[in-house]
């Protein structure tokens, strides 16, 4: 089996399992989604989801995280992790989208990286959650799943995982594929023990079962 036939079975596989392929963040404004994702680093979803029920409420629009003092963002956001570090880039993107994006979220990767605290992974997020085009994002499930799938080999370097997913991925079901991949990396194929008996993938999988 080829990379690409194996990923096309993986693909059909995981389609089976998790017919709804939807984002674990919750959110209801565009720009929540970016500020939720830049929440998440080093923070699990279900943790950011708690966090962000008060968060965007007491933050209702773009121009109260802009005029609000930055200390007063960092309380709110304190049980996410480098809190400090994060209500800085929330303020400072809000200014920014205010100031040179009439508001809106850009719907371009180049733009999109121009926001602060924004990288690849939460810039393809919003590409393919908010404007439906192809996007593949290398989260550490991503990455732990594409070295077992025998997509990529000992490989840690998201970009180069992503690049390796784009010839590998159909286009359109790529950004699923990789909310599929999340789901079943909780679920089944975690960092430690992996649930190999009974995996769904495990007919396809070049590292089952996955010894101890």
């Amino acid at each position: 089996m080829t990379k690409k036939e194996r990923a096309r079975a993986v693909t059909e596989l995981l389609r089976e399992v998790y017919p709804e392929a939807v984002c674990a963040l919750h959110y209801t404004h565009d720009y929540e989604l970016l500020f939720a994702t830049r929440l998440s680093a080093q923070c699990t979803d279900a943790r950011v989801n708690i966090v962000t029920e008060t968060l965007f409420k007491q933050f209702p629009t773009l121009e109260s995280y802009a005029k609000a003092p930055e200390g007063e963002i960092a309380e709110a956001i304190k049980t996410c992790g480098l809190f400090r570090t994060k209500a800085r880039d929330l303020k400072a993107c809000a200014i920014m989208l205010l100031s040179e994006y009439d508001g809106k979220v850009p719907d371009n990767m180049e733009d999109l990286l121009k926001l602060p605290g924004v990288g690849r992974k939460t810039a393809n997020l919003i590409l393919g959650d908010i404007f439906g085009k192809p996007a593949i994002v290398t989260d550490t499930h991503c990455i732990r799943l594409s070295n077992r799938l025998g997509f990529v080999k000992n490989e840690k370097d998201p970009v180069k995982v992503e690049n390796a997913l784009r010839k590998l991925i159909d286009p359109a079901e790529s950004s699923d594929f990789c909310h599929r991949l999340v789901l079943f990396g909780r679920e089944h194929c975690t960092a430690r023990n992996p649930k190999c008996e009974n995996c769904p993938l495990g007919a396809v999988c070049p590292s089952y079962p996955i010894t101890k």
